[in-house]
Formats: C-alpha cells, sequence, structure tokens
C-alpha cells in the first residue's frame, strides 16, 4: 500500500510538473512552420516562419525566394538567401519596406541567386521568440525579436573570410556605412500601395570591426569596393568581419526618419549583450501573451495547434506606431504623410478578419482594440475614407465596407474609445460613393443599390456577393446608429440591411446573379465559380446573411429546408466549374482536397456556415461539424492550414472554435456555442477575471454537449453574451458521443437574427 501512495503520488506530482511547464513555456508549443508548404497553386497557410513580438511593427524571416516573391518562405525549398525584415499580411498582396542581410563565406557573391545557400529543416529552429539556422556554408544565424527591430547573431567558419551581404530589395534605397561606429544606416522604399513620400529608416549596429567593405547594385552587377554610401535603385552593401567572427548584430528601424530608427533601437535593444538575453525577453513576453489562454486536458498535437493558431491571430493588425523621447506613441500616416501623435495599425485585410480576428481581439486585448478603433477614424480623417485593406497604404482589396463590423462590434462590446457619430458620418460617406482606391473602397454601383436593392450583374462584378456583404454592412450601421439614438440613420441603414432578400431564389435555393431588369441570370450552375460571386460560388454565398440567418431560413421554407440545404453542402459533388476565372484557382483545389463536399473552409465566405445548424434547431450538428473540421482541416505542421491565413482569420477561427464558441454575427454581442476541443480552457481578461469552459468527458468522440451550465445555472440556449465571458465565471458542459437532440432547440435558444427580434417584438403579450 505504501508503495502504491507513493507510486500514485509520484504521478500526480508529475502531472503537476507539466502542468507547470505547459504554463511557464507555452511559446514553445507554437511552430512558426505552420502552413509554409504553400505555392501560389495551392495554400497550405501561406504563411512564413515569423519571428515577433505580439502585434510587432517588424518581423523577421528567413527568405527562401525571390526579392518581390510574395512566397517568401516554402517549405519545400532547400536553399535561403537571405534573413529580412517583413511585413507581409498576404502572398497576394506582397510586403513592403524590406531589407535583407545575409551571411557569405570565402568568395564575396552578392547576388541573390548566388549567395544563396541550403539548409536542412533539422537544422531548423521556428518559435516565435527564437529562430535558428545552420547553413550548409558553415555559418549559422540566430534571431531574437523586438517590436520594431531584432538581434540577431551570425556565427561564421574559421579560416575563412566572413563577409554580411545587405540588399535593399527591390525599387528604391540608400545605404551609408560607417566603419568608425561599426554602422550601417539605409532606406528602403518598396513594395505596392506606398504613400508619397514613405520610407523605412534602417539602422544596424555590429559588435565586430569591419575588415572591409563596400557597395553594390543592380543585382549584385556592379560592386564598388571601399564605397562607404550609394543611392539608386536596388542597391545594396557588404561588410567583412575577421575570420571566424561571432557576430552580434542589433537591427531597427522607423517610419519617421534616422533619428527615431536610432531611438528604436536604443530604447529596445539597447539594454541585451547577448542574444540569450534577447531570446529570454521576448520569450516571456509571448509566454505571458499565450498565457491569457490556459487549456488542459488535450493531447500533444491539440496543444502545438492551439498556441500555433493563437501565434498566427497575435500578429495583426501591426502596429503603425513608435515611442517618442517623451514615452508617447507617434506615428508617420500612411495616409497623409505626416507625423502624428497617437496610435496606428496596418497590415489588415478586413474581408478577411471582421469575422473572428478581430472578435478575437476585443475578447483578448481590448485595450488594444480600442486604440484601433480611433486609428480607424484617424485614417479616415486623414485620407477621407474608412481603410479596408491596408499594407501599410491603403489599397481597397476585396469587397465589403467592413470598417463599420469593427466599430459597431466594438461599441455593442462596451469597446467605447471613439466618436460614434464621426463612425456613423465616414460609413454614410463610405455606402454613398466610391473611393479612388480597389472594389472595397466606398460602394461602387450605390445608385443601383439605392434604386433596385441590389446591384444587378453583369453590371457589376461580383454584384451578389457585394450585395450580400453590404446588407450586412448596412445592419451593422443601424446596430450602432439605434444604439446612441439615430433614428434618421436607423431607418436609412435598416432598410437596406434586408437587401440580400432580393438576390435569393426560391426556386433553386440559392443566392443568384440577377440582371438589371430583375430577370435571374441564365444557365445557373451553383457549382459554378466567379461572375457574381467573389472567390466562390452559389453553394458558398447563399449562407453570408450573418444577421439574420432566421430570415434565410424562412427564404429557404423554414427549418427542415433550410437544415437539409446545410446537410448538402457536405453531400454535394466535390466538384467546381471554372466560372469567370477561366483556370481553376487555389480555393478550387482546396476545397477539392478537403474533400467534404462543397464545403470550402480555406476561403472565408463560409468559414461561419458550419454554426448556423444552432439557428434551425439542431445544434448537435454545429457541435458534430466543428469538431471534424479541426481535426481534419488543422494541425501544427507546415501543411497545418486548409487554405490562406489571410491576417489571422483562418487562425481565429480554429482558437474560438476549440474554445466552443463563435462570432458568427460580429456587430452583435453575441458569440455561437460549438463543441470544444480541450476538457478546460481558462481565459484571463485585461480586468483580472476569468472564464473558464469545463467540458468533462470531453474526447476526440465525445464532441456532443448533453447538457450546459452558465454559473451553475442551466444554459439551454445555444449562444452566450459578450458580457457573460468577460465579467468571468464557469461555463460547464456534459460530453457525450452521442448527440441531445432535445437541448436547445426552442426558438428562444438560438441566437440573434433581425427577423427573430422583429418577431419578438411585435407579439403582442397575453
Amino acid at each position: 500500500m505504501l508503495l502504491r501512495i507513493t507510486f500514485v503520488g509520484v504521478l500526480c506530482l508529475l502531472s503537476s510538473l507539466l502542468a507547470a511547464l505547459q504554463a511557464e513555456d507555452l511559446a514553445d508549443y507554437v511552430n512558426t512552420l505552420q502552413g509554409t508548404n504553400s505555392r501560389f497553386e495551392l495554400t497550405r497557410g501561406n504563411t512564413y516562419p515569423t519571428t515577433a513580438l505580439p502585434f510587432g511593427m517588424h518581423t523577421w524571416t528567413p527568405q527562401t525566394g525571390a526579392n518581390g516573391d510574395g512566397w517568401k518562405y516554402q517549405f519545400e525549398k532547400d536553399t535561403i538567401r537571405g534573413f529580412q525584415q517583413a511585413h507581409q499580411c498576404s502572398s497576394w498582396s506582397n510586403d513592403y519596406a524590406v531589407f535583407s542581410v545575409m551571411p557569405v563565406v570565402g568568395t564575396l557573391v552578392v547576388k541573390e541567386e548566388q549567395r544563396s545557400v541550403g539548409f536542412r529543416h533539422e537544422d531548423e529552429t521556428a518559435k516565435p521568440y527564437d529562430y535558428r539556422v545552420k547553413l550548409a556554408n558553415g555559418a549559422s544565424v540566430a534571431m531574437a525579436p523586438t517590436e520594431r527591430g531584432v538581434f540577431m547573431q551570425i556565427r561564421f567558419p574559421a579560416e575563412e573570410r566572413a563577409y554580411l551581404v545587405i540588399d535593399g530589395y527591390t525599387e528604391k534605397g540608400s545605404l551609408e556605412i560607417l566603419p568608425n561606429k561599426q554602422c550601417v544606416t539605409g532606406t528602403v522604399r518598396n513594395g505596392r500601395n506606398q504613400p508619397r513620400g514613405f520610407r523605412n529608416y534602417f539602422v544596424i549596429e555590429a559588435d565586430q570591426p569591419f575588415v572591409s567593405w563596400g557597395t553594390w547594385q543592380h543585382g549584385g552587377d556592379v560592386i564598388q569596393a571601399t564605397e562607404t554610401q550609394i543611392e539608386g535603385h536596388r542597391v545594396g552593401g557588404y561588410l567583412e568581419f575577421p575570420l571566424g567572427s561571432i557576430v552580434n548584430l542589433k537591427i531597427a528601424s522607423s517610419y519617421i526618419d534616422l533619428e527615431q530608427a536610432h531611438a528604436n533601437l536604443s530604447q529596445e535593444l539597447g539594454g541585451f549583450t547577448s542574444i540569450e538575453a534577447a531570446r529570454t525577453a521576448a520569450k516571456k513576453v509571448w509566454n505571458d501573451h499565450l498565457g491569457k489562454v490556459q487549456i488542459e486536458g488535450g493531447t500533444e498535437e491539440e496543444f502545438r495547434t492551439f498556441y500555433s493558431c493563437l501565434f498566427r491571430a497575435s500578429l495583426f493588425p501591426r502596429k503603425f506606431y513608435e515611442i517618442d523621447a517623451a514615452g508617447k506613441p507617434i506615428y508617420r500616416s500612411p495616409y497623409d504623410g505626416r507625423v502624428h501623435h497617437g496610435y496606428m495599425y496596418t497590415d489588415t485585410g478586413l474581408w478577411d478578419t471582421f469575422r473572428s480576428q478581430m472578435p478575437l481581439n476585443t475578447l483578448l486585448h481590448p485595450t488594444m482594440h480600442g486604440r484601433y478603433m480611433v486609428a480607424l477614424l484617424a485614417a479616415y480623417k486623414q485620407c477621407g475614407w474608412l481603410p479596408s485593406w491596408s499594407f501599410p497604404g491603403e489599397a481597397g482589396s476585396m469587397i465589403g465596407n467592413h470598417a463599420i463590423s469593427l466599430l459597431a462590434d466594438a461599441w455593442v462590446k462596451e469597446i467605447r474609445t471613439f466618436d460614434p457619430e464621426l463612425a456613423l458620418s465616414a460609413y454614410q460617406h463610405e455606402s454613398s460613393g466610391k473611393g479612388p482606391w480597389g472594389p472595397a473602397n466606398g460602394r461602387g454601383g450605390w445608385e443601383d443599390i439605392e434604386r433596385l436593392g441590389y446591384l444587378p450583374y453583369p453590371n457589376h462584378h461580383e454584384a451578389t456577393a457585394k450585395t450580400l456583404e453590404y446588407a450586412y454592412d448596412d445592419f451593422c450601421g443601424q446596430q450602432l446608429a439605434r444604439d446612441i439614438g439615430r433614428d434618421d440613420q436607423v431607418t436609412k441603414f435598416g432598410g437596406r440591411m434586408f437587401n440580400y432578400r432580393h438576390v435569393f431564389d426560391p426556386s433553386t435555393g440559392f443566392v443568384r446573379g440577377k440582371n438589371d431588369q430583375g430577370a435571374w441570370n441564365d444557365n445557373f450552375d451553383p457549382a459554378e465559380w466567379g461572375g457574381p460571386f467573389t472567390e466562390g460560388c452559389a453553394w458558398h454565398w447563399t449562407w453570408a446573411v450573418f444577421h439574420d440567418v432566421a430570415g434565410l431560413i424562412e427564404l429557404m421554407g423554414g427549418d427542415e429546408a433550410f437544415v437539409s440545404k446545410l446537410d448538402a453542402v457536405f453531400t454535394a459533388p466535390n466538384d467546381y466549374r471554372v466560372g469567370t476565372y477561366g483556370a481553376p484557382i487555389h480555393e478550387m483545389r482546396e476545397m477539392v482536397l478537403a474533400n467534404m463536399g462543397q464545403y470550402a473552409h480555406g476561403n472565408q465566405p463560409m468559414q461561419h456556415m458550419v454554426y448556423l445548424y444552432n439557428y434551425a434547431g439542431q445544434p448537435w450538428k454545429s457541435q458534430q461539424w466543428t469538431r471534424t473540421i479541426m481535426q481534419r482541416l488543422y494541425d501544427s505542421s507546415e501543411n497545418g492550414y486548409p487554405g490562406d491565413e489571410d491576417q489571422g482569420q483562418t487562425s481565429s477561427w480554429y482558437v474560438l472554435s476549440a474554445l466552443g464558441f463563435y462570432s458568427v454575427c460580429p456587430g452583435t454581442d453575441e458569440y455561437v456555442l460549438g463543441s470544444p476541443v480541450f476538457k478546460k480552457a481558462t481565459i484571463a481578461f485585461e480586468s483580472g477575471k476569468k472564464f473558464v469552459i469545463e467540458a468533462h468527458n470531453n474526447s476526440s468522440q465525445n464532441v456532443y454537449i448533453q447538457s450546459a451550465k452558465l454559473n451553475g445555472q442551466p444554459l439551454e440556449r445555444n449562444f452566450l453574451r459578450h458580457s457573460e465571458i468577460t465579467n468571468g465565471g464557469v461555463l460547464e458542459l456534459e460530453m457525450s458521443d452521442q448527440p441531445n437532440l432535445s437541448r436547445g432547440i426552442r426558438l428562444e435558444d438560438r441566437p440573434f437574427s433581425v427577423s427573430k427580434i422583429q418577431a419578438a417584438a411585435s407579439t403582442p403579450e397575453l
């Protein structure tokens, strides 16, 4: 008996130690290579191994691709040509303000193709706070990040000449080498959508003397030994260090000026005397950040997947402000080129991120999110338009006017850092004219919407998809207007939020393209992509009525017809018609690869779709499908995503879903229930309060909720309110491998829908 007690005690001690280790070193669960096995033709995330701090202004990454290639790091490649400052939020939008450094051994070569060196993934460490790799030329590189810089260490092999090549990437730049100060300064201006006068100013400090130095230009065709200055197109430089050197580099940059770049280096890197110290500091930041969500009772791989996704969800929107000598935030605006006091953020596409990445931020980072709301309106005041897709200048990519979604969602969740009257004025302007940038800047065809109630096709590209998303945005506008008592705007926006009805065809049960005479487009095929749809087909876009699922159910003929249609998504043939795309695009291939019928999780328009069973009285199907999707389509490997991991959206879907709920309709305070992955999850809020999700008997088979309690009281409804989560408490779930067909099936158990609320308001009291 004594031996048994001792053995049990040892097991308990080991379990406690493991739990403590998990709480301490959450950053070590992260694999920043997750999703890097991507290419133009097929996406597994389109990520790169980001070395950064949460929401950091600059990140650092190894570079396997050519300068200017949006696929800057691909897992399948076996050579590295540089280590670069990066900001890329999407391979499709490419990068900006980039420069790189690369160790060269033996003979000096500066061209990116010639200086590339082999490496093996076995010799690579890829953590948020620590990237390390041993190169085939005998050199090794290690990086530890700060918010606006990096501490880099390069170990050169003994008895061979040791060079560091500095590459200004693409487009214009300048470089000055200061041998007496063991320092290099420079500027770069590269990337798309760069405002006039935009520059990134950088400084590189080395702890070893320069043996020789020089500059080069035009891809390395001209090398100018001993030169210390150069300016022009695609410029670079090189430094030679003593044989066998271990070189520590401190690198930082600024969008304001060179003086601020030096200040950023001093503020963030000045106190570090070794890369170990920088690495330790960065690791603590990440452990504290990831520790806002503590999970228990999952497999090792589930832990790695969860924290790898939470890491990716913690990179965007990216800080675009710096800290001045007085310790105050300051930024040079990408919208008017002037220096302003306050906060600015960039590198996010709202068409993707309004769905779950931004709602996740309202939970975990409300202070930052409140600053971002102020920044949205600052951008409006500086350029006359709300941002829709910034990196860092406005691109106007994709569709919709989703800044209003963020503003309305923040307001309803008590993040009220901004002037709601200004927000509504900005949205009124946004929805009543076309801006100078891409399709999501302003509202092209707004006159047709006012006249017809929809955008006709083929008069307008992607007309049906835009009609649906504009209707949702108008809902968000009326929500904010209602909350502040602006009845005139409630009427204006509230009338348009039902425009989705004009593009639903009851004879087919799908949304469709319709011409300006009110006739449905000919030759309808629900599996045909493009045309009136954006990166999808009718199977995908029919569900894009976030704010009025009850109204959509009514259009489809009731609950049974609606559920049958949802079921059919997964049983429909797993094929596509290329439509107006003319050839397969990567989203089509990814849908086929997922092998879940017409369900296309790799693209954003239908990522909420599996939660819609909750609105039609069959919540157990949402529980089943959310778990199936997480198990089948996500992992922590280089193949870890089912498509684009755009600015944290797809990873945020996983984080929220793994916790057991999801933001189907931002702009309301509700999160719709799914099925949590872990037996226990604890969310720690900035207020000091904690919300605990306990899923008893949870497992990969026990995905169904048998019963639920919120703070000890039975919970029958299929949603949680934002305040119920952030005020702290306990959600207890009893899980089983069999669905409970009687729980959560009443009308009052269903999440928010406009039609549901209006119907309830019109029902007389008995």
